[in-house]
């Protein structure tokens, strides 16, 4: 395996050096499960102002808490930066002699200012009209830096999804929030269903029902 992360490393370095230095390259370990500093190598880390030692993002999450025999790289996504850029991501997994996923191999390239170019250049090309279309395409997920700012973004998403402030949530309200956060792999950081669960206004012993319940 350390032969493995040594390539993945040179790999990175040749990336970005090839790239510039627009492009990021994160590696995650998953072997050792180490969730609040999942990134043990980075290359470019100013795009998305991260550094080794890190925590995990979403996808670590997702993956940890997934069938590795279903997992599948995702390619060619968008992300966004806690600072508003916007990120054309692709995430390779690497797995071990036994098919467990040991790595990630994340890649974000920094895009913000080719979509400033492009929507200006369209603004010039336009003859007609502007027409809106739904895309039906999910918003860019938010990169964070530790696991503690990942909950609470994870948090965040499943209250917006709800549609309604906590004060006002019944109990289904509140069993979706927690098969959110379930699905979502939240769980999986230490101490989160004291805080999910104080933050509902329930006990340990409902949430773990209401995770029964996805």
């Amino acid at each position: 395996m350390v032969q493995k992360l040594e390539f993945l490393k040179q790999l990175a370095h040749g990336l970005t050096a090839q790239f510039g230095n627009s492009c990021e390259i994160v590696i995650h370990d998953l072997s050792k499960k180490r969730l609040d500093n999942s990134i043990v190598y980075i290359e470019n880390g100013h795009v998305s102002n991260r550094h080794a030692g890190d925590g995990p993002s979403g996808i670590v999450l997702e993956t940890l808490r997934s069938d590795p025999g279903k997992v599948k790289d995702k390619l060619a996504y968008l992300t966004r930066t806690e600072d508003g850029r916007i990120l054309k991501s692709s995430t390779l997994y690497i797995r071990d002699e036994n098919g467990r996923i040991a790595y990630i191999f994340s890649i974000n390239y920094d895009i913000t200012t080719l979509l400033a170019i492009e929507n200006a250049v369209h603004g010039l090309v336009q003859t007609g009209p502007e027409e809106t279309a739904e895309t039906g395409a999910d918003a860019p997920q938010t990169i964070t830096h530790n696991v503690t700012e990942l909950l609470d973004l994870l948090i965040e998403q499943a209250i917006a999804k709800v549609g309604k402030p906590v004060a006002l949530m019944n109990k289904e309200d509140k069993t979706a929030v927690v098969q959110y956060l379930n699905e979502a792999g939240a769980f999986l950081i230490t101490k989160s269903g004291d805080k999910v669960s104080s933050l509902l206004g329930i006990s340990k012993f409902t949430l773990y029902s209401y995770m029964d319940k996805s």
